[in-house]
């Protein structure tokens, strides 16, 4: 493999910015090439589709693309407080009362505990595809393995989506708190452009100063960076404890004599959207590579943050309806304004400080683990190689890390926080959706191993699970009061888990640690993804599918045909079979 059809453009490029450093493949070396290339598409898209990476292919080959090696300087200690810096911080500083006021009221505890459980089980899919195939790449380099390179594409442009949404939202989310600090609303520090829509006329400068100072963070050092969010996270726990000791002091039990004024469906409705609050794990199995003893540390570190950040947001849930009246609750800075309404009105400066560090540190972690990610797609030429390069100094991607946050500061100047956390909400829960189907295939299906019987039933009972899953969460979508059909969808998802289960073999087990209860905890983390799917607004899907849309016709002009070169570049027909497993039959 170090015959690489692309190796020699990166060994020349250093930072240089030639066309040969975007485009080096040879669909594109000529117009006549890259007219062949279009009208060979259909061939291509079918190689692409059906062709699946192995474990060995994106330890190896790929990572060694990037020119230089990532410094392996992390542990499980590392891990968890990247985990807890990664998720605690505009969610529940910002959202929480968003969704207690409009959809789920003092019931908002169950909406987090909801979305926790499904976050969880994604987060045990995740751990085992995180210590088989730890590299850079997350999510998009295990479904390259699993789902082949097609959908691994599809889902690459999605995480691409949720981190510079991520990172947009808590940005802005940081310009409303730091004005919460100085006495001053929100929009107060945002420059108003009458001529924009609503959704987009405040223009956020301040976000996108911050978002430069944490590029400048994470290009310097991966290990800098995990000391700086592991003093900070420290800093913010204190607070956490400080809000939920010092609120439940002016707790008053009445404010939770209504407790779910929005029902079932207010109570599901606000989990899709506080779904937002536990995105940023991911970013943790994107540092893989980096860590020095992955079986161990990557299982500590991504479920034990997990499991105390969702404690700490269902107590701060608890609290802040304890305070004020769902119906009082500020929708921009909550806890701040709670404390005020109590008579404590200098609390709010400690709150507001704590979210502030906690929103850096969510921005710090998003910052290096969406790098990582670009990294390892632009390493498969499905993105412009240049963005694959290591710096030696560093240890760190840093051009992949200027262009992620270069673009996560102009959504962040124009756009508004109720777009980006639906939005957000989508991409995260498909992709976490699309793993838990990768982590059924890797469990299920070894090409060359697993008969044609067996794969036929592992097809038929992982497409019932699906359409099951679908079904259900379709007809909750649009009965807002009928029963009948999970009367027959439940039974119908919960017997092909049982088929699977019982009459189709496991084709391969874990090397060092495997995700417990297969294939249940996959199953059901499908099933609860698609259904909180169900309770997202059409508006939202609306923009989500134009965004995929956009990322296909990028695919079909340039991705594919860089990324079909590149493999067919790697070697002779023959050592192709070494390389990757070829059609999925």
């Amino acid at each position: 493999m170090g015959d690489y059809g692309g190796d020699e453009g990166v060994r020349r490029r250093g930072c240089s910015c030639t066309k040969e450093d975007f485009l080096p493949e040879e669909s594109f070396r000529s117009w006549g090439n890259y007219a062949k290339a279009l009208k060979d598409t259909p061939r291509r898209l079918k190689d692409r589709v059906l062709t699946r990476s192995l474990d060995q292919t994106e330890l190896v080959d790929v990572k060694a693309r990037s020119q230089h090696e990532m410094k392996k300087t992390l542990n499980w200690w590392d891990l968890m407080w990247f985990g807890i810096g990664a998720v605690i911080g505009a969610g529940i500083f910002v959202l929480t009362g968003l969704e207690a006021q409009q959809h789920a009221g003092p019931a908002v505890v169950l909406s987090y505990v909801v979305s926790g459980i499904s976050a969880l089980l994604s987060v045990f899919c995740y751990t085992e595809f995180a210590v088989e195939i730890p590299v850079a790449g997350g999510s998009f380099a295990y479904l390259r393995v699993e789902l082949g390179d097609f959908m691994a594409f599809i889902a690459a442009g999605n995480i691409l989506l949720e981190y510079v949404i991520g990172g947009a939202a808590v940005a802005r989310s940081w310009t409303s708190y730091f004005a919460t600090l100085l006495n001053h609303q929100p929009n107060d520090f945002r420059i108003v452009a009458h001529s924009l829509s609503s959704d987009y006329r405040y223009l956020d400068p301040i976000a996108v100063v911050v978002l430069a100072i944490i590029c400048v963070m994470a290009v310097m050092s991966t290990k800098g960076s995990s000391r700086f969010n592991y003093i900070a996270s420290i800093f913010h726990v204190a607070v956490i404890i400080f809000i939920i000791i010092a609120g439940l002091i002016k707790a008053d039990t009445k404010n939770y004599s209504d407790f779910a004024p929005f029902g079932v469906r207010g109570i599901f409705q606000a989990s899709a959207v506080l779904f937002f609050a536990y995105v940023g794990f991911d970013a943790v199995s994107t540092m893989a590579e980096e860590t020095k003893n992955p079986g161990r540390d990557i299982p500590i570190g991504l479920v034990g943050s997990m499991v105390i950040t969702t404690l700490a947001y269902c107590l701060l849930a608890v609290t802040l309806c304890l305070m004020q009246p769902y119906k009082d609750i500020n929708e921009d800075a909550p806890f701040s304004v709670a404390f005020e309404a109590v008579g404590m009105g200098w609390a709010k400066y400690i709150v507001a400080a704590g979210a502030l560090k906690g929103m850096t540190t969510v921005l710090l972690v998003s910052a290096v683990g969406q790098a990582r990610y670009l990294t390892h797609i632009a390493r498969t030429h499905m993105m412009p190689p240049w963005l694959a390069i290591v710096n030696e100094k560093t240890g760190t991607p840093v051009n992949a890390t200027v262009v992620m946050l270069a673009a996560t500061a102009v959504i962040a100047f124009f756009t508004s926080l109720g777009i980006l956390s639906n939005l957000l909400s989508i991409s995260t829960l498909f992709i976490f959706m699309l793993v838990a189907i990768g982590l059924l295939v890797r469990r299920y299906y070894v090409s060359g191993e697993t008969t044609t019987a067996n794969r036929i039933k592992f097809i038929l009972f992982l497409a019932l699970i699906l359409g099951s899953s679908i079904a259900t969460a379709l007809y909750w979508a649009i009965s807002t009061d009928g029963w009948i059909a999970y009367a027959i969808t439940g039974p119908i998802w919960l017997l092909s888990t049982i088929g699977l289960w019982l009459f189709v073999p496991q084709a391969r087990k874990p090397k060092v640690w495997g995700s417990p209860l297969v294939p249940w905890l996959p199953s059901l983390s499908i099933a609860i993804n698609i259904f909180l799917l169900g309770s997202i607004d059409r508006a939202s899907f609306e923009r989500f599918g134009l965004w995929t849309l956009i990322i296909l016709v990028y695919y079909f002009f340039f991705g594919l045909h860089a990324s079909y070169d590149t493999a067919k570049e790697a070697s002779s027909a023959e050592q192709m079979k070494n390389v990757e497993e070829g059609p999925m039959n």
